[in-house]
C-alpha cells in the first residue's frame, strides 16, 4: 500500500506512543520520554476549555489524573493550567506539543464538538496538517474537521466506516470507500479478537493501513504484527520498541 497522505509517509509498522510513555499521561515530559526512546509517532487527544484554549488531554474532567477536579469545557484556561497531572506535571496545550517537536507526527483524538474550532486554528497556526492524523468516536467530529480543513488532513475512519469496512471484510463485494487515511481500531473488545484476518485483508484490499489500539502485551504485539497490521499504539513504549527490534521492524 502507498501512503496517501504524509503522515503515514514511513516505514510501517508505525509505532505509536499512546499518551506518551510513563505515568503522567499527555504531559510534556511524557511525550518527551517517548522521544528519547526514538519513537517518531504520538497518539494524543484534543479538548478545549471554556474561553477556547486547546489542551493535549483526554478526560472530560480533570479529577482522575490530575490534583484539581472540574470539566475542561466550563473552566477557563487560567484555572486549568493550575492543574498538575500525577501532581506535577502541568497539562500541555497541544500548540506546545506540536511546536516543541516539529519533525514528530501526532495523532490526535477530538474528544468533544467544542474542540473542533480551536483544533483547525492549532493546525493552521502551527503549520501541522501534513503531520498529523485526526481520528474521533464521533462521525459528526470528523466530518466538520474534514469539512474545516480539507483534503490535505489524514484522518482515521469514523465509527460508521468502520463498521461498513467490518461488514465488507465478509462481503467483499460491497463497495468501502471515503475520505480516511487509516483504520484505527481496538485490539480486542474484552476477550474476544476486534482485529484479524478479514479485517485487515478487507482494508488493504481499499488501500486503507490498519492502526491497532491500545495494546500493552507483547504477545498481542507479535499476533498483531503477524497479521499485517500497519501501526500499534501502546501504553508500553519500551515493551513495543523491543518487540519490533527483535523482529527486526522498529524504525524508531
Amino acid at each position: 500500500m502507498s501512503a496517501r497522505f504524509p503522515f503515514l509517509d514511513a516505514p510501517w509498522p508505525l509505532a505509536i506512543a499512546h499518551r506518551g510513555a510513563g505515568a503522567a499521561e499527555n504531559s510534556m515530559a511524557a511525550f518527551e520520554s517517548a522521544i528519547r526512546l526514538g519513537y517518531r509517532y504520538l497518539e494524543t487527544d484534543a479538548r478545549a476549555t471554556a474561553d477556547g484554549v486547546l489542551l493535549a488531554f483526554h478526560d472530560a474532567t480533570l479529577d482522575r489524573v490530575t490534583d484539581r477536579t472540574g470539566r475542561i469545557a466550563e473552566l477557563p484556561y487560567a484555572a486549568v493550567r493550575l492543574a498538575r497531572i500525577a501532581g506535577r506535571e502541568s497539562i500541555p496545550q497541544l500548540a506546545e506539543v506540536l511546536g516543541s517537536w516539529p519533525g514528530v507526527r501526532v495523532n490526535i483524538d477530538v474528544k468533544a464538538s467544542g474542540a473542533i474550532g480551536p483544533l483547525v486554528d492549532v493546525l493552521h497556526r502551527c503549520r501541522a496538517v501534513d503531520r498529523v492524523c485526526v481520528g474521533s468516536f464521533s462521525d459528526a467530529r470528523l466530518a466538520a474537521v474534514r469539512a474545516a480543513v480539507g483534503p490535505r488532513l489524514c484522518t482515521a475512519m469514523g465509527p460508521r466506516e468502520v463498521l461498513r469496512l467490518r461488514v465488507a471484510s465478509y462481503l467483499p463485494r460491497l463497495p468501502v470507500g471515503g475520505p480516511a487515511g487509516c483504520v484505527q481500531v481496538p485490539s480486542r473488545f474484552g476477550p474476544l479478537p476486534v482485529t484479524g484476518r478479514r479485517l485487515v485483508a478487507a482494508a488493504s484490499r481499499l488501500g486503507v493501513p490498519v492502526h491497532v489500539w491500545t495494546v500493552n502485551d507483547a504477545h498481542e504485539m507479535k499476533r498483531l504484527l503477524d497479521l499485517g497490521v500497519a501501526g500499534i499504539m501502546t501504553d508500553q513504549a519500551e515493551t513495543l520498541r523491543a518487540v519490533l527490534r527483535d523482529r527486526g521492524q522498529w524504525h524508531g
